[in-house]
């Protein structure tokens, strides 16, 4: 007989990641905890507040600085190259605004894994974060960094963008690591699937240099399709625990209305709550026979 290590497996999705926030702080609420995470996209850069147990911290800076410039507009971008603005949302607003803290996602003892897409290779890549210090920030910001949007992150030597393109989903990178009792927090409802995006041609114009980012995104479709996939047989078998929309969010991915936003952080916290005592029930079974 052995332990099982808990596993929690975030998806991205820009402002869809408000059902996440809704979901990770009834965990936090309920005294839910993991022995190890991975995020992707808004499921690292909303996630870290899960490992230092910030709760509503995600929801709270997303409502009052949605509507800032600096956070993410369009002059934004022109001005500064990004569309969610580097300086302030990994800086300004983290060290000073509304302070993340890095101390107790130090000293919490839940490994948190970020992954990022390599634009030289086209392949994902993972970061242990350690310390919540300039290297894991960076590596949040290279994760949540859409092509096209954003400028290319260049961080322990790779040079880095959206981690979505080829891995949306890091549950395979999990079990890799040993995790064999995980949750997995989608952002979409149950069959939804991806058509290839429309935006593959203007990628690979503005991405020409790093041809193999044009080719994942011409794939990326087929990619998160056969991972939907491969998440409801394993949900089937009861081999992971998945919490999912109970519908479609309906939420741009840069929304910027507040209400919208409170919105779908409740339905995370609604389905969260719904599911806790089955959840629970799962990750009691801790024990492999």
């Amino acid at each position: 007989m052995s332990s099982y290590k808990r596993g929690l497996v975030l998806e991205g999705g820009a402002m869809r990641g408000m059902f996440t926030c809704g979901v990770l702080d009834v965990f936090m609420e309920n005294g839910i905890r993991f022995d190890g995470a991975a995020g992707i996209s808004a499921g690292a850069t909303f996630g870290c507040n899960y490992k230092s147990h910030q709760i509503g911290r995600a929801i709270r800076y997303n409502k009052k600085y949605s509507r800032d410039w600096r956070y993410c507009s369009l002059r934004s971008l022109i001005k500064t190259g990004d569309l969610y603005g580097a300086e302030f949302c990994y800086h300004t607003m983290p060290e000073q605004l509304d302070p993340f803290d890095t101390e107790t996602f130090k000293n919490d003892p839940m490994e948190f894994y970020i992954g990022a897409t390599d634009v030289v290779t086209g392949e994902v890549r993972f970061h242990k974060c350690t310390d919540g210090g300039a290297a894991d920030i960076e590596w949040m910001r290279a994760s949540a960094s859409m092509p096209v949007v954003s400028n290319i992150v260049s961080v322990d030597g790779y040079r880095m963008l959206d981690g979505g393109i080829v891995c949306s989903v890091p549950y395979e990178y999990m079990e890799l690591q040993g995790y064999d009792r995980n949750v997995i927090v989608l952002t979409r409802p149950l069959g939804y699937r991806k058509e290839k995006s429309p935006v593959v041609p203007l990628v690979k114009l503005v991405l020409r240099k790093y041809p193999a980012m044009g080719k994942a995104m011409a794939v990326r479709h087929i990619v998160y399709n056969v991972q939907m996939d491969e998440i409801d047989r394993k949900e089937a078998l009861g081999e992971v625990f998945v919490i999912r929309p109970p519908e479609d969010p309906g939420i741009g991915r840069t929304e910027k209305d507040p209400d919208e936003l409170e919105r779908v952080y409740q339905m995370g916290r609604r389905e969260a709550a719904h599911r806790l005592y089955e959840m629970k029930r799962f990750l009691l079974a801790n024990e492999k026979r």
